[in-house]
């Protein structure tokens, strides 16, 4: 079809602050995974689904199927929807210790 223009799993974004591999980004209300490193401004190729390992707030603890936020102040995701934008879902369950800081998460790519 003439308007087609990619699968839309990744898209490039500008980095809206600097980014790691593997790190979360929240552009307006798409968020994503970096598939790189980027500084602030510059253009990064960004993950929209798939399961992926991300840094979450280690004082939550997280069952399957649970909704999970990211909360861009403190760039890591959480199980609290206030203030936060909903990225997808728990596929593994998660302890609420200090160091239980890594959370599986399945993206949902809505907004």
């Amino acid at each position: 079809m003439k308007t087609y223009v990619q699968p839309g799993n990744t898209i490039t974004l500008t980095a809206p602050y600097a980014v790691a591999s593997g790190d979360g980004l929240l552009v307006g209300s798409i968020f994503g995974i970096a598939s790189g490193d980027a500084a602030l401004g510059d253009p990064i190729e960004t993950a929209l689904v798939g399961v992926f390992d991300i840094t979450k707030a280690g004082s939550q603890a997280w069952t399957v199927g649970a909704k999970v936020y990211w909360d861009d102040t403190n760039k890591r995701t959480t199980n609290v929807a206030t203030s936060n934008t909903l990225i997808g879902a728990a596929v593994e369950a998660v302890a609420s210790g200090a160091g239980d800081t890594i959370g599986r998460v399945r993206l949902n790519a809505a907004f």
